[in-house]
């Protein structure tokens, strides 16, 4: 048999066609169209695929995300050239099945029972015996013995030389298993055509189906932008509110979105969650209903994640949840002026809604809500093991990072306090410019270092992670008395007051320089902290208050060695003063003063923190949430993949292919019988394998010896003897070469 690496000889008559031919058919030309695969499939691996397309933009940059897009390294594995590369490999390898398989099942069926003599004792592995038994005898025992190792022969009487040659094969399956392998490669490539989007991009090809870039409702899409039910295949999303269903899918494209019609209807009766001990996720599954469009019938089952349900053709799987349009009730808090009159808003998940002229600074916003979780698993401790609701982790060393991935599966180099917090509402404020910020805001307060807290996050850009205002609860765990407390501060007037009752207090009446001096210094940190000194925060529009104001006060007129000392003393006034404007809040809103302790302290201390950081929140209202009806929704993956059981089957011609080629060994074995002159016969043994092998040269001893012992007789020769003449050797070499040789496939 004779394999080679080139490809097929075309008969046409132009030289492009023959030499185009030659290279596809070629083997050097199917490895490396492997080799081009495999990277791509490397690149698909490591590059996260159909994320949106700013993802890419704060990633890689502006150039590199234009050019990475323009190869379509976002969604490898639907771009047109690895489809292309799919489907020459098809065609190469198939080519080169067709040429050498053949001439393989040609070889496995040869017996090669043409040897020679002089042939058979150039092989390296052989032995001769010497019996007193007739040749016919002879010739019988060595069938017996053959059929019994396993080995299928045929006998051939050698006329011309009277002699009789037995000719023996023992594991010529393995050339199938090179045939497997090939086919397998074929097959697996053509499974993964049928399930790509080639069909898809056919038909908007040929009928002109364009992607949807516009938000529409499903119903008013028209045809151009839809896909009928026939679609032979398909991968797409479905988005289902408990109490409703739908009927189609979206399949996205690069540019847009198509709509797939399906065969039926999904109704969601119940999302179900179950959790653990812990709090965390057990168990999602979806209660449906598959509404059939020609018979009207109502099947109903069970969806659970790797536990698809199936219907039609059509795979029905457990993507993900999310909200469904929840009902909330919350009250908004204005975050400027010295106003705290709250105002009842009323929002829809997916929803938006203006933001009331009553409230103070508001300038025509939108609320725009965008999710709602009732229930939040959180780890409130930041990577010391220290309670940090905002879960700030400590900075991971390389030794860190080796510990925590080696060793035990389940193991943490980080500690974990995982608690259910409560529920949040996510929603974004929109100004009237279009420019917009994200809000996450915790219904219930927080346990923070002994102290309960309301935590609210910020963040400017949906990439960023949220910053997380810590607003003090108070003792009717709300935060109304920080609201009433903010609003004060913002007022000149209690500013004045709080001033002048902090030097009173702070300094003996009969002092009154000291006193008045200490006032206007109290006077000048609080506006300093409310954003009402010009010579403060008014000369930065970045800083508007806060410890920010103060920071930069202290560098523009303390001299560089003082100004530690002088940050210390204005913290200490700023204490000290808020205390006061506490007090006179408390006073406004009917409360009795409260008690100097160690309580009331913390309560001051963290509500200026709040308040410092309240600066930079950015929105003109703060929504609480009050109570909510919760409507979930699940997200399913829809797919109809007609080429999985074709992948099926490749892949198990792949494991023939592969376990045929490993693990069956062919093996030839001839027996060359010759009378003597004393009456008896002599015989020739010679073995050969296509793969030489320590197991091989064991085997020769041992199937040597078992012969050896069959016949009653030694061999006259060691199995390591010089090859004879040169005459011999070379008929010997390219005889064993034509019996050994196997496809470099």
């Amino acid at each position: 048999m004779s394999v080679t690496t080139s490809g097929m000889q075309s008969k046409s008559s132009r030289r492009a066609i023959r030499a185009f031919v030659a290279l596809v058919s070629s083997m050097r030309f199917a490895i490396a169209l492997l080799v081009v695969l495999a990277i791509a499939s490397i690149i698909g691996t490591v590059l996260t695929q159909d994320d949106p397309y700013p993802n890419y933009v704060n990633q890689f940059g502006p150039f590199w995300a234009d050019i990475f897009r323009g190869v379509s390294l976002y969604n490898v594995y639907s771009a047109w050239w690895f489809m292309l590369i799919l489907i020459f490999l098809v065609i190469s390898v198939s080519l080169c099945v067709a040429r050498n398989g053949p001439k393989m099942i040609a070889d496995m069926k040869n017996w090669k029972d043409r040897v020679h003599e002089g042939s058979l004792r150039a092989f390296h592995h052989k032995g001769e015996f010497v019996v007193g038994a007739d040749r016919a005898k002879t010739v019988a025992m060595l069938e017996r013995l053959s059929t019994k190792m396993g080995y299928r022969f045929v006998t051939t009487p050698q006329t011309d030389n009277c002699a009789t040659l037995i000719a023996g094969k023992r594991g010529a399956i393995t050339k199938l298993g090179y045939i497997s392998a090939h086919l397998a490669i074929v097959v697996i490539c053509i499974g993964g055509l049928l399930d790509s989007n080639l069909p898809i991009k056919l038909q908007m090809w040929m009928f002109n189906k364009t992607p949807i870039n516009s938000n529409a409702m499903i119903n008013d899409i028209p045809p151009a932008h839809r896909l009928s039910v026939s679609n032979p295949t398909f991968r797409g999303y479905a988005w289902v509110p408990e109490g409703q269903y739908v009927g189609t899918a979206i399949l996205s494209e690069q540019d847009g979105s198509i709509i797939q019609d399906l065969p039926f209807s999904i109704q969601l009766n119940k999302f179900i969650i179950d959790y653990y001990s812990t709090g965390m996720p057990k168990l999602f599954a979806s209660d449906i209903v598959v509404i059939d469009h020609k018979t009207g019938a109502r099947i109903p089952a069970r969806v659970e994640v790797n536990k698809p349900f199936t219907y039609d053709g059509v795979s029905i799987y457990q993507s993900s949840f999310q909200d469904g349009g929840s009902k909330l009730e919350m009250t908004a808090w204005p975050m400027t002026g010295g106003s705290a009159k709250t105002v009842p808003f009323n929002g829809t998940i997916g929803g938006n809604a203006p933001i009331s002229p009553q409230i103070v600074g508001s300038k025509g916003e939108t609320v725009e809500f965008t999710d709602f979780r009732a229930i939040n698993v959180e780890n409130i401790t930041d990577g010391n093991g220290m309670p940090d609701a905002r879960g700030v982790s400590k900075k991971e060393t390389l030794r860190d990072a080796f510990d925590e991935r080696l060793g035990c599966g389940v193991k943490t180099s980080k500690p974990t306090d995982l608690r259910n917090i409560g529920p949040s509402v996510q929603y974004k404020v929109r100004g009237s410019d279009g420019q917009a910020r994200e809000y996450s805001n915790y219904m219930l307060p927080v346990d923070v270092g002994g102290q309960p807290m309301f935590l609210a996050g910020m963040r400017v850009s949906p990439n960023d992670p949220f910053r997380y205002l810590r607003i003090p609860a108070d003792n009717q765990s709300s935060i109304k008395q920080w609201m009433n407390l903010r609003a004060a501060l913002e007022t000149p007037a209690t500013r004045a007051e709080a001033a002048h009752r902090f030097a009173l207090r702070s300094v003996p009446q009969e002092n009154a320089d000291l006193q008045k001096h200490l006032e206007e210094s109290a006077n000048r940190v609080l506006n300093l902290f409310a954003g009402a000194d010009k010579l403060g925060a008014g000369e930065n529009p970045q800083i508007n208050g806060g410890f920010q104001s103060i920071a930069m006060f202290i560098d523009k007129s303390v001299p560089k060695g003082e100004q530690e000392k002088a940050a210390g003393l204005l913290m200490r006034i700023l204490e000290g003063a808020m205390w006061d404007v506490w007090q006179i809040s408390r006073e406004q809103n009917g409360q009795p003063d409260a008690k100097l302790d160690e309580k009331n302290i913390a309560f001051v201390q963290a509500s200026i923190n709040a308040l410092s950081d309240s600066f930079l929140s950015g929105s003109p209202v703060f929504l609480q949430l009050d109570s909510f009806k919760q409507i979930q929704a699940s997200v399913f993956q829809l797919t109809r993949a007609p080429g999985k059981k074709v992948v099926y089957l490749g892949s198990l011609l792949l494991v023939i292919g592969i376990f045929s080629m490993f693990y069956v060994r062919e093996r030839r074995l001839w027996f060359w019988l010759k009378d003597t002159r004393q009456g008896g016969a002599s015989v020739l043994m010679a073995m050969s394998t296509a793969r030489r092998t320590f197991d091989f040269e064991k085997e020769f001893v041992r199937t040597r010896t078992q012969i050896g012992a069959a016949l009653g007789a030694k061999p006259l020769e060691p199995a390591d003897d010089a090859a004879p003449a040169s005459s011999a050797t070379g008929a010997s070499s390219q005889y064993e070469a034509e019996s050994s040789e196997v496809s470099t496939r």
